[in-house]
């Protein structure tokens, strides 16, 4: 059971009295019937084929508040596209799936692209950057959750807590983010949060000084969880990175717009695991190398974006600090799995250290050599005012793909 505990600079919800799923849909319903609820997944055609997303698909069956579901369909040819509209049809909620690499898609995609305003590569960002835009051409979803479609232990529980907060009439909150611990076949999981976030925003805090920025990404329990709620007017003003720095980006933008006061965390599940990534220690482009590379750069950005001012000998002293935190953290999650009965590597969990803490050289270096790096993808407005009609095509493009 988790503790009512507040710290930090934006507001804790927890999960104190188990209340029932059926208890907070019945809630839910009634607040749909006011701010229609809408659910983004991004997904590879590959998750298509495994477990994990047979298991969401089902439960998704099951809930009654949602209105609208938008299925990203990434690395899909024709043949797979229509498999895919076959394979979500059983969803009793009204539904699209966007075929990115459809015809049509790419055409309007190509568009953007002469205008500077596309994403410049395939990936979770640009997915779920489509996904949003096509939710605010329908103009009838008020609130748009977001979760991934390799979620192993998903229940339908999770998506009613991730949603609650934003979705009720008296709650402040235009953005929500869930967390949980990770915690998978005894082990413990998490290893980019743990061994990379929470040792570096300490060390940058030394470094760096007290930094209102660097408490608010500190506050929350897991910053690179993929779920997330937010009101539809959110949507439109963020700028999202099209990299791993996803999912801290988009913490980033919401910290910029909006007031803490209307920022929440709420605890969404006792147990959470997905795919696991590759280490890829040999590959700074693959697996969770790159991403401790980009997640580095996106904090280092927003810290100069700040005022912040970088150089070679700081983030050497960066490095030097980060490397002490992160190895004396180790004894503490060590000591937590022993006391659970879960097992850890010690060994592995020093490798993986090591490789951040070169990583972050790499993110630094790559920060000093391309300062006026931009890897956001522009905010919807921006796309708005480039080309008034460019939703409203988008939308028709995909109602035609569904159609066929």
């Amino acid at each position: 059971m988790a503790d009512f505990f507040q710290n930090g600079s934006i507001t804790t919800l927890h999960n104190l009295t188990r209340r029932s799923v059926e208890d907070l849909e019945r809630e839910l319903s009634a607040f749909a019937q006011k701010r229609s609820i809408g659910l983004v997944l991004p997904s590879l055609y590959s998750e298509l084929e495994g477990p994990a997303l047979e298991n969401i698909v089902q439960e998704l069956t099951k809930v009654p508040y949602l209105d609208q579901i938008v299925i990203g369909l990434d690395r899909a040819d024709e043949k797979q596209f229509a498999y895919a509209k076959e394979y979500f049809s059983r969803l009793p909620q009204e539904h699209a799936v966007l075929w990115h690499d459809g015809p049509r898609l790419t055409a309007l995609d190509k568009e953007l692209s002469e205008l500077g305003l596309a994403p410049t590569e395939p990936g979770k960002g640009r997915n779920v950057w489509y996904c949003f835009g096509y939710m605010l051409a329908l103009r009838n979803v008020d609130v748009i959750g977001l979760h991934d479609c390799d979620i192993l232990t998903y229940n339908r529980e999770m998506l009613a807590r991730l949603l609650y907060p934003v979705v009720h009439p008296v709650f402040p909150y235009v953005f929500a983010k869930g967390f949980y611990p990770r915690i998978n076949e005894q082990k413990l999981g998490g290893r980019v949060t743990r061994l990379l976030i929470t040792p570096l925003l300490e060390a940058l805090r030394k470094v760096c000084g007290e930094n209102d920025y660097l408490r608010f990404l500190d506050s929350f329990r897991y910053p690179l969880a993929g779920e997330f709620a937010m009101r539809s007017h959110v949507v439109n003003d963020i700028r999202i990175p099209s990299d791993w720095g996803l999912e801290i980006g988009v913490l980033s933008e919401v910290r910029r717009n909006y007031s803490n006061r209307v920022i929440a965390q709420v605890d969404i599940a006792d147990q959470y695991d997905h795919k696991h990534q590759e280490m890829s220690a040999g590959d700074v482009t693959k697996g969770l190398s790159r991403m401790s590379v980009d997640i580095s750069k996106a904090v280092f950005r927003k810290l100069a974006t700040d005022g912040e001012i970088f150089s070679a000998e700081k983030f050497r002293t960066i490095k030097a600090t980060y490397y002490r935190e992160a190895l004396d953290r180790i004894d503490c999650y060590y000591n937590d799995a022993m006391m659970n009965d879960l097992t850890l590597d010690r060994h592995t969990e020093e490798a993986a250290v090591e490789l951040f803490a070169r990583n972050i050289m790499v993110a630094g270096e790559t920060y000093l050599q391309n300062p006026m790096e931009t890897p956001f993808l522009p905010s919807w407005n921006r796309v708005n005012a480039a080309k008034s009609d460019f939703l409203s095509r988008y939308a028709e493009a995909v109602k035609l793909d569904n159609a066929e």
